[in-house]
């Protein structure tokens, strides 16, 4: 387990947000990147893991779903949780690693590639 203060993650998740390659930065948009505790039951029910652990969840329509209804929509949300990704992580580089992985892994779901297909292309 390695524990930081809710700033320092938050500065973790900023920085993995700044550090994604260009082509898919520059398209994320209408989108907050937020940091929670831990996963709701909502969020468990949201996804269909009852009993699991979630890292992260991507709350709002994922690009390739949005028409042209789609304007004046307020934000959707990318949220990670602190508490499960600090319980895995062994060392500040360990959940900086981690952080990056589930950021990228819900950005990934915000231009609509499920978990199925994150398998299919080893991006686990």
């Amino acid at each position: 387990m390695y524990e930081v203060s809710r700033e320092t993650f938050v500065g973790l998740v900023t920085t993995a947000v700044a550090d994604l390659p260009d082509k898919f930065r520059d398209r994320v948009t209408n989108i907050d990147f937020v940091v929670e505790d831990v996963a709701s039951r909502a969020d468990h029910a949201r996804v269909g893991v009852s009993g699991g652990t979630l890292l992260g969840i991507y709350r709002g329509i994922p690009l390739p779903r949005r028409g042209r209804g789609y304007n004046m929509a307020l934000p959707d949300k990318i949220v990670i949780f602190q508490q499960p990704l600090q319980r895995l992580a062994r060392s500040e580089a360990d959940l900086t690693e981690r952080v990056q992985h589930v950021v990228r892994h819900e950005i990934a779901h915000y231009f609509g590639i499920s978990d199925d297909r994150l398998r299919e292309i080893d991006a686990y």
